[in-house]
């Protein structure tokens, strides 16, 4: 999924991110996206992480066009909105845990052919 900046505190009244602030408009435009209504993307702004370092925070969300706000919006799940590092940690965790259901399999499978 591509990866677009949005500024966060650039939504509409019903929650909605606007897409058209000048990072949005540089990245679409360098990773040549043309939005579309049901559009997914994951959206992403500076933030500090909690030890203060800068970070991201990122969200998916879904493109439509706001005829109201005459823009792109993105629609997403606040709840959702994560630190890129914490997705870093689980992707990490994720591949650890398939690295070690496959090294059991492989363990068990040498007993078994003893």
């Amino acid at each position: 999924m591509e990866r677009v900046f949005a500024d966060f505190q650039n939504a509409d009244a019903q929650g909605r991110l606007r897409l058209n602030c000048i990072g949005t408009l540089e990245d679409l435009s360098q990773q040549k996206i043309e939005l579309r209504d049901g559009l997914c993307l994951t959206l992403y702004a500076d933030d500090l992480n909690d030890q203060g370092q800068c970070g991201e925070l990122q969200v998916d969300g879904v493109v439509s066009f706001s005829k109201a706000e005459h823009c792109w919006v993105a629609t997403i799940d606040w709840s959702a909105i994560r630190h890129r590092s914490d997705s870093k940690l689980q992707t990490a965790c994720e591949n650890q845990e398939s690295l070690l259901e496959t090294r059991e399999s492989i363990i068990q499978e040498a007993f078994e052919n003893k």
